[in-house]
């Protein structure tokens, strides 16, 4: 988390986070643009109090990612295997 938890959040603050994202998430380009887009719209709310901007790290680090294989047969009889993946963010509505 940053800062003491008093105040205003820097716009520096706001920066460092979405670069912590993108050094975490570089292969997830829909994910860090829908990052972007929210922390732009939410800018202000987030830059006038901490705990909002608090809330918004913690909402976008997923509770849990499950990664699994799906093998599948094609028209012509040969197997694939793929990767799955499941990311959940919040469980308040159940798993």
């Amino acid at each position: 988390m940053s800062g003491d938890g008093k105040g205003d959040v820097t716009k520096e603050e706001l920066e460092d986070l979405m670069k912590r994202v993108a050094k975490r998430d570089p292969n997830q380009p829909e994910f860090l643009q829908a990052v972007h887009e929210v922390s732009t719209t939410l800018e202000p709310l987030l830059l006038k109090n901490r705990e909002y901007f608090e809330a918004f790290e913690r909402m976008i680090e997923p509770e849990r990612a499950v990664q699994f294989r799906v093998a599948w047969q094609d028209d012509k009889g040969k197997t694939h295997v793929n990767r799955g993946f499941r990311v959940q963010f919040n469980q308040a509505i159940g798993p």
